[in-house]
């Protein structure tokens, strides 16, 4: 490892305040940070030589009046450096390398600032030097970008109205590739956010270990090379409404963003740095700046993620039985009988199975014999997972995951937060310790993008905060969800997991495809949505196409069924943002590789040089010769590995490839 530096110099000038200089570099040194105590702090960051971010300031202005990081009087520094491992739970890979340099700064207000510089990026964190109640007005987040860059920006969906009313989201949009400079000054948009930079690296800017404070919201307000932070403020009236009476509405908001009646924690503040973009699709440092698990919570024997058996999407779309399909006993045993035919691990009962505009989970409507239902799938081992909308849990989440707990339902997928204040944030924690207390799983829903609470409570086995394959449900022919798909890996899944739901079965050619609410369909290859399995994070997978659609395609179905969904190892192979992707994923002694295609034909180069000594064989599925035309169109083959481990995958239009490696 390279010598770790921090360097400080003070400067006196006539007519100049005093200023304090301290440089911290990363473990391999490509990486540097330089801070500025004087009437502000300020930080810059450059990666080889090249400046990726321009002094940028940071404050915290408290409701007292005080403002931490403006005229702040420096009382002392201190530096470590740490080369560690993390057991990682329920994740991407079992050992998280933990390597970084750290400088901390305290001031005399009383709070300290910690830089962290990792190979991959810098993080940093304001830490209340008191356990007194606190409350926070505002929290300075500015990123001065060295010229007029081009961003992926992910704007709120609503374009009208105020700022302050684009706090209530869904968190997912398609990517607006533009310079920072046009971005629309009167939207906001949500992290993370990708920025080019120079010679070809990138940074991606955003949070971790959001525990009891706001999300981040990005705008640029004056047309220039600055992307700020906005933070929703603490709701004062929050009357029930929107969808099904489910959400939170609020009506007004207190004049500060975050209280505390005790010792405060602050998320950190993420910038994500990339030499080549593969280096984004495989990122830890959100998992690693996380809070590890409490003690108590660390047991993960009980938490079994793997593959759900969806209806929602499908529309509950079983047909040729003798029953009448909906929301009902029967079909839901149908579900069940697929699972267990294709070890399927789950059944997730979504909307529909409570009372409607009730907000009131206890109520199970006179179609559904629940109780029979759970017991029904328990003797086929196969667990049920409830659909709760956020009003209806927030009204008494202990109690309602005990009585459900008790009757052996295995886990929740909570809905419809659409909001990231301190008040929600806190919601999602509280579900998560309320879930480990009774051994439930958590799937949220309608929510933000993950900040590192799936390492927190590995009960957290998914986040939406993406633009998944439900869209496919309504989209116009216009939304380009297959260059969506080969861009958000690179971006959202810097984050975290995702619940993009695929799985499609009826898949679509670029002018083929078109809107349909009970029969959806993809965009793309079979091959495509193969791929999909392996290339997004995702421990609770959905098949979310019909039982009877995935019965027509045997190979198909037990290909999804025997993809694992938690991984030993991960490698991001190749890719280019917008472009292709492909990642190579590992489980005992098999891998599994993935590529995904925008609508280009090419060809990807496989390096599987990863797989070292030894014969191996695949199982591969590509595109055929026709998937141009009709996306259904694809081929199974068995491979042999070369010696030289380069492998060669053809992929369509909107295509994709997926092999299965084994030991001969």
């Amino acid at each position: 490892m390279k010598t770790f530096f921090v360097t400080a110099l003070l400067l006196l000038a006539t007519g100049l305040a005093a200023q304090e200089h301290f440089t911290i570099a990363s473990p391999d040194g490509r990486l540097e940070a330089k801070i500025t105590i004087g009437k502000t702090i300020e930080y810059s960051v450059h990666h080889d030589g090249y400046l990726m971010l321009a002094p940028s300031p940071l404050s915290l202005t408290l409701a007292d009046g005080h403002v931490w990081g403006v005229r702040s009087k420096l009382a002392g520094s201190a530096t470590k450096s740490v080369n560690d491992s993390i057991k990682a739970y329920i994740y991407k890979r079992s050992t998280v390398r933990d390597r970084y340099n750290e400088l901390t700064l305290s001031f005399t207000d009383p709070f300290r600032v910690i830089f962290r510089l990792y190979d991959e990026g810098l993080a940093y964190r304001f830490v209340p030097g008191t356990n007194k109640p606190l409350t926070v007005k505002d929290e300075q987040v500015e990123y001065h970008l060295p010229a007029d860059q081009k961003a992926y920006i992910p704007y709120v969906m609503l374009q009208r109205g105020s700022l302050d009313e684009q706090y209530f989201t869904s968190f997912e949009n398609q990517y607006q590739h533009i310079p920072v400079s046009a971005w629309d000054v009167n939207r906001l948009a949500f992290t993370p956010l990708l920025v080019e930079g120079a010679n070809g690296k990138k940074i991606c800017i955003t949070e971790a270990d959001l525990l009891d404070y706001p999300g981040m919201f990005l705008y640029n307000g004056d047309g220039g090379t600055v992307i700020k932070a906005r933070f929703a403020p603490v709701p004062r009236e929050v009357e029930q409404g929107g969808h099904n009476q489910l959400q939170g509405i609020v009506k007004s908001r207190q004049p500060y963003i975050a209280t505390f009646r005790g010792q405060a924690t602050l998320p950190w503040r993420v910038l994500v740095v990339s030499s080549r973009d593969s280096e984004l699709a495989d990122n830890d440092l959100v998992y690693k700046l996380a809070t590890p698990p409490p003690t108590k919570y660390i047991d993960d024997s009980w938490i079994k993620p793997g593959k759900v058996a969806w209806e929602w999407w499908n529309d509950w779309g079983v047909y040729g039985g003798e029953f009448k399909a909906g929301i009902n006993t029967e079909t839901y045993e149908f579900y069940i009988d697929f699972a267990t035919t294709y070890g399927i691990d789950y059944v997730i009962l979504d909307e529909g199975w409570a009372v409607n505009k009730q907000a009131d989970l206890m109520q199970v409507v006179p179609e559904i014999d629940l109780p029979r239902l759970v017991k029904y799938a328990a003797r086929r081992d196969v667990g049920i997972i409830l659909w709760a909308g956020y009003w209806a849990l927030d009204k008494d989440v202990d109690g309602i995951f005990a009585h459900y707990a008790a009757m052996g339902v295995k886990g929740f997928k909570v809905d419809f937060m659409d909001r990231d204040d301190q008040q929600v944030v806190d919601f999602h924690r509280r579900v998560a310790e309320a879930g480990a207390k009774h051994h439930l799983l958590v799937d949220f829903h309608g929510t933000y993008k993950p900040t590192g609470l799936q390492r927190t409570y590995p009960n957290v086995i998914n986040f939406e905060g993406v633009f998944g394959l439900e869209q496919m449900k309504w989209a116009s022919r216009e939304v380009d969800q297959v260059t969506y798909d080969v861009t958000f890996p690179f971006i959202r899944m810097i984050a975290g997991p995702v619940d993009y739901t695929q799985g499609a079965i009826r898949n679509a050619a670029r002018r083929a495809y078109f809107p349909s609410y009970s029969e959806p369909m993809s965009q793309g290859t079979r091959c495509h949505q193969l791929a999909e399995y392996v290339i997004f994070e995702s421990p609770l997978s959905m098949l979310c196409d019909s039982p009877c659609n995935y019965m027509l395609d045997e190979e198909t179905t037990r290909f999804i069924a025997d993809v694992p969904t938690v991984w030993s190892n991960t490698i991001a192979l190749d890719g280019e943002v917008g472009q292709y992707i492909s990642i190579a994923r590992s489980s005992g002694n098999r891998w599994y590789v993935g590529a995904l295609n925008n609508w280009r034909a090419r060809t990807v180069e496989l390096d599987l040089s990863f797989l070292g000594e030894g014969n191996f064989r695949a199982d591969c599925f590509q595109d055929g010769v026709n998937a141009g035309r009709s996306g259904r169109d694809y081929k199974t083959y068995s491979a042999t590995i070369p010696a030289d481990r380069k492998f060669f995958a053809p992929l369509a239009p909107g295509g994709g490839f997926v092999m299965r490696i084994y030991p001969e």
